[in-house]
């Protein structure tokens, strides 16, 4: 995966803040839904499912502009740890018909299990999530995460995890 969710979170955030946020203050505080986030996957390690992973995520009741503050914490079949923070940008299709997408961004530690060597403890988590909110505030969404750690080390093949996530808001 490379880093390209990180790269598009990246560049259509501040995109996002720019033509949606800024007239009335580019980072302004505001209230956000929040709420928990919990998801099952599997773990891809260079093309190969090797494994599954439980993620936990925690989403602020604010968020900054278009960027909601979010902490997260996962654990592998191999007892790999990821524990970071970062923030999250969600976009409703239509006229809140249900249906949304959020790209995130968090960095974060990572703690080696019996799991593949990711080339260090500082690893980055980006994400895609498409899915469907009801009506209740509840949210079911397909995720795609990407974690590396963006060369800084001489090892750096990264990791995938393709899930079912159900996030209960507040």
């Amino acid at each position: 995966m490379n880093g390209i969710l990180a790269v598009l979170f990246t560049l259509i955030g501040p995109t996002v803040m720019w033509t949606e946020y800024c007239e009335t203050g580019c980072l302004q505080r505001s209230a956000a839904d929040g709420g928990w986030t919990l998801s099952a996957g599997s773990v891809i390690f260079e093309g190969e499912m090797i494994g599954t992973e439980l993620y936990a995520r925690y989403d602020m009741g604010h968020k900054f502009g278009p960027f909601q503050p979010t902490f997260g914490a996962s654990v592998t079949d191999t007892g790999d740890v990821w524990i970071g923070n970062g923030a999250a940008i969600e976009w409703t299709f239509g006229k809140r018909d249900g249906g949304f997408v959020e790209l995130s961004l968090m960095p974060g530690f990572h703690f080696q299990g019996s799991g593949p060597d990711l080339g260090g403890i500082l690893e980055a988590r980006s994400g895609i999530a498409v899915g469907y909110e009801f009506q209740n505030g509840g949210k079911m969404a397909l995720s795609f995460d990407h974690r590396s750690n963006a060369d800084i080390y001489a090892v750096n093949p990264g990791m995938e995890t393709l899930a079912l996530r159900y996030t209960m808001q507040f």
